[in-house]
């Protein structure tokens, strides 16, 4: 007889939705799906996006797609751009939190000034959270900030071994900062490049097996979060002679998660701290009330075609995996039953 287990509707902080200006890859409604598909029922999505979401005309634009088109709940970040720092009041309002980019990204929104960065953290809510992508050195940079500026700072995808040390010894020593890690950077590593080509290349990118090593031993304590970067891309795009990095990981997280609590890596307790508690609370979610994720514990296999996901394709596709999302509920209704969303377009919540 196959078990099921009952979990609270997760919540991914970091996601890519590609509103405005990359619809061909993903859009809030085939996101949305795959979110619920994957048995997460709140979505934070990140501002770099074409135009950023660095200005209050682009912000509101965003929001009302958003209120037409999500099936579940979503948050947007605002975008930290030198050109525009001065927009941050207007934004703050809007957006769940600000996003700084100390490392690659595209567009105007990589950080490198100091004015501007100090600009973010005088002007910003302190009643909001700000995120970074900081790499190495990067994340030393966040840590002085949050400790100079009293105020928590929240650290994206961390991926190597000496980034996720150094936050364990800045929470050691009582500073306000959490962090979060990818399924990605812990099922994957640098040797699966050989076997996956451009299909594996994201940012951060694949560490170590001594990284990831890393990273499953800190999940215990130092680490907050799992987070998706869910970052779809065609597979045409993928396999062009200028590839984008990212991959898709809403629809296979809970599933190769849940595979961990069965071979005895982490407890499901754990599990649910780090993909429902911890993320409502740092970032101040609301709650969903009547809400819940039904999963069968029975082994089944990833597979592309078997992705909501615009882009149609997930670096997992083959892996055995021990849990399915059998049943969904989102305050009260059935959102998605053996593998089909319910849910209608636009029947999600903007949180704001």
């Amino acid at each position: 007889m196959t078990d099921t287990i009952t979990l609270p509707g997760l919540i991914d902080v970091h996601t890519h939705l590609r509103v405005p200006g990359g619809e061909h890859k993903e859009d809030f409604v085939t996101g949305t799906a795959a979110a619920l598909a994957g048995g997460i029922t709140q979505i934070l999505a990140m501002p770099n996006t074409s135009p950023p979401l660095t200005l209050p005309e682009v912000m509101a634009d965003t929001l009302a797609a958003a209120r037409r088109d999500v099936r579940c709940d979503v948050g947007l970040f605002a975008g930290a751009s030198p050109e525009q720092i001065d927009q941050l009041p207007a934004l703050a309002p809007y957006a769940v939190a600000l996003k700084i980019y100390l490392n690659d990204t595209f567009g105007k929104l990589r950080v490198e000034d100091v004015p501007t960065l100090r600009a973010c953290f005088q002007t910003w809510p302190r009643e909001k959270l700000i995120a970074m992508h900081a790499e190495k050195q990067s994340v030393a940079v966040g840590i002085g900030l949050a400790a100079t500026y009293e105020r928590p700072v929240h650290f994206c995808h961390i991926s190597r071994r000496e980034e996720i040390e150094l936050i364990a010894d800045a929470k050691m020593r009582g500073l306000p900062v959490t962090c979060e890690v990818t399924p990605h950077h812990l099922f994957l590593d640098v040797r699966d490049r050989e076997r996956l080509g451009m299909l594996a290349d994201m940012r951060p990118v694949l560490g170590t097996p001594d990284d990831v090593a890393a990273l499953w031993a800190h999940l215990h304590d130092t680490v907050d979060c799992i987070a998706t970067d869910h970052a779809p891309h065609t597979l045409a795009e993928k396999q062009s002679d200028n590839p984008p990095p990212g991959v898709a990981g809403l629809e296979t997280s809970l599933a190769l998660m849940l595979t961990a609590v069965t071979e005895n890596r982490l407890t499901l307790n754990r599990l649910i701290e780090l993909m429902h508690t911890n993320p409502r609370r740092l970032y101040h979610l609301p709650a969903q009330p009547d809400t819940h994720v039904e999963v069968e514990m029975r082994p089944t296999t990833i597979r592309n075609e078997a992705m909501h996901s615009k882009c149609g394709w997930t670096p997992f596709h083959g892996r055995a995996v021990a849990a399915r999302v059998k049943r969904v509920v989102l305050r009260g209704q059935v959102v998605v039953e053996d593998g089909m969303v319910l849910a209608q377009p636009g029947s999600g919540m903007v949180i704001e």
